[in-house]
């Protein structure tokens, strides 16, 4: 990759992959709100440059760019956070602002197309591991706009004479995470002393760093596949009581309080992302345990 459009761009992922595509040399149009407060999560560097333009006029894109791209990262999702299945009709303006993006970058000369789909696509499934090839039966709103997200691009994509590569999203943590986040809400009430309440905890669980997952879309858009699916995660799980037994460790809170809270409906209670594949096609690796992220993300938290 020479040059890339990413929107989505002062989001936890959108960060996390520009700062990994500067590193590597790769010049960066971010696509951003003007009047947004999180323009400051943005380094300054010649070779990233900030576009204006919101979800509503993707089809503006263009002729805000008098240069060709050769890939174009559609992170930005609208309607997220911890509301965002209250509406499914919300939800799936999601899809149109998909397929927008895919004729902005086929206008923009992008010869290929990378989403952000999500964990969400898969529904509720017990299996050791997921893989790309894991059957898909969403349950939510945000899940079922991911996968038809998905579905449309790729077909759309094809007929543009586009590159389409859908990578899935599973949990991730770390900066600029949303506070409403388990791992982020925690965190901070360990931090402060505050007390936290937890269920039994005993579902296997797979957390990836934020800077890992960066590295990996830049991989990705790097050596990634035409038409592959990529499941994002560390590849690794176990029980969700041993992430939130290494934060009160570091944070040294004394009393988690797991088991305080019951399962809630529908728990899903193995959560394993199979990356196989994108090992094999992109040499991803994760490089930072969970506790060197927590680390790391607690400076972040404490440095604001």
């Amino acid at each position: 990759m020479k040059s890339i459009v990413v929107t989505g761009a002062t989001s936890m992922i959108g960060t996390a992959l520009i700062e990994e595509c500067l590193r590597e040399n790769v010049k960066v149009y971010a696509v951003v709100r003007g009047s947004s407060a999180k323009l400051s999560r943005l380094p300054e560097h010649e070779k990233l440059h900030l576009v204006d333009c919101d979800l509503d006029h993707l089809e503006e894109l263009p002729k805000e760019l008098e240069e060709k791209c050769d890939t174009f990262y559609h992170i930005a999702w609208g309607n997220t956070g911890e509301n965002r299945n209250r509406s499914t009709l919300l939800q799936s303006k999601n899809i149109q602002y998909t397929l927008e993006a895919v004729r902005a970058a086929h206008k923009m000369g992008c010869t290929r197309f990378i989403g952000a789909g999500s964990q969400a696509e898969y529904g509720l499934l017990d299996l050791e591991k997921i893989s790309p090839s894991s059957p898909v039966n969403p349950i939510t709103p945000y899940g079922a706009s991911k996968l038809a997200a998905g579905q449309l691009a790729r077909m759309l994509c094809r007929e543009l004479g586009m590159e389409c590569i859908w990578p899935r999203i599973f949990s991730v943590y770390g900066i600029y995470e949303k506070e409403t986040t388990m791992i982020a809400s925690s965190l901070r009430k360990m931090l402060k002393g505050e007390p936290t309440e937890f269920t039994p905890a005993e579902q296997r669980w797979d957390y990836l760093y934020s800077k890992d997952a960066g590295r990996a879309y830049y991989l990705i858009g790097e050596k990634g596949k035409d038409g592959a699916v990529y499941c994002v995660g560390s590849g690794q799980a176990r029980p969700l009581r041993s992430y939130i037994e290494e934060m009160a460790e570091i944070t040294k809170a004394s009393q988690p309080g797991i088991g305080a809270r019951p399962y809630p409906p529908n728990a899903v209670m193995n959560l394993c992302a199979d990356i196989e594949n994108l090992t094999e096609d992109t040499g991803f690796c994760p490089r930072y345990t969970f506790k060197e992220g927590i680390r790391e993300t607690i400076q972040w938290i404490e440095g604001r």
